[in-house]
């Protein structure tokens, strides 16, 4: 296994992470604490995983990945694991986190944070990430900007002193961002460098062969802010694996 520093973090991560998004939906407890020894065993030390999952996302099973990724960390080292997790944003009608998260504030964030850091058994999160942004955004298959969408939002500003108060006391170690555009990213980092904010040091969005949306202006803001990419469905939605060649379940 080869490790990377993340961004410009101080976070040597796995080349290769575990995403956790279905643990709990499409397997066990048994069988995710089963991967999770295996991934740690073959040298995997980054973690990812998200207060809304597993998906598809339901009531019923909100917050369980979290909590079975929190039994299994509870009998590990936690210094040698790099755990990452997310807040969910705004406007996908999950009403049942934090009675439909309305916004990116600070009693959503803190809520936030400390409801995963009871699932997942620890005192701190490495990378906290948000989901998607508070502010209107094409997301999830969507590619096209509709200004007639754009609402209200939380200004960035204060999303990032919330982060740095969290940072502060160490519940948080560094923030990243996912589902994020170019605009987006500068947006956090010119704050940042305004206002003395903490600096995100990485984003989680879809990268394969089938999606390359990264390769082109996202690249270039990674590269001169030393943000980290973190590729998240690196097989397409497992397209990529073969497995729906000759069966489509």
């Amino acid at each position: 296994m080869q490790y990377r520093q993340l961004g410009d973090s101080s976070l040597q991560i796995s080349e290769i992470g575990l995403g956790t998004m279905t643990f709990g939906q499409q397997n066990t407890l048994e069988e995710a604490h089963q991967q999770l020894d295996y991934a740690l065993y073959h040298g995997v030390n980054f973690i990812d995983t998200a207060e809304m999952y597993p998906v598809p996302a339901r009531a019923e099973t909100q917050g369980l990945t979290e909590e079975i990724v929190g039994k299994w960390l509870a009998r590990r080292q936690r210094d040698r694991l790099i755990l990452a997790t997310k807040i969910a944003g705004p406007s996908r009608r999950m009403d049942w986190i934090r009675n439909g998260p309305q916004a990116i504030d600070r009693p959503n964030i803190e809520q936030a944070v400390n409801d995963s850091l009871k699932r997942l058994q620890t005192d701190y999160i490495d990378l906290y990430q948000i989901h998607w942004p508070d502010r209107y955004v094409p997301l999830f298959g969507q590619t096209v900007f509709d200004p007639n969408q754009v609402r209200e939002t939380i200004p960035i500003a204060e999303q990032l002193t919330v982060f740095a108060d969290l940072i502060q006391v160490g519940k948080i170690r560094y923030l990243g961002l996912s589902n994020e555009t170019p605009w987006g990213v500068m947006q956090f980092c010119q704050i940042a460098r305004q206002l003395g904010l903490p600096k995100v040091v990485s984003i989680q969005n879809a990268y394969n062969l089938l999606n390359r949306v990264f390769e082109t202006a996202l690249a270039e803001v990674c590269y001169y802010e030393k943000l980290g990419m973190l590729a998240y469905s690196p097989l397409g939605f497992g397209s990529l694996s073969g497995k729906y060649l000759k069966k489509n379940p």
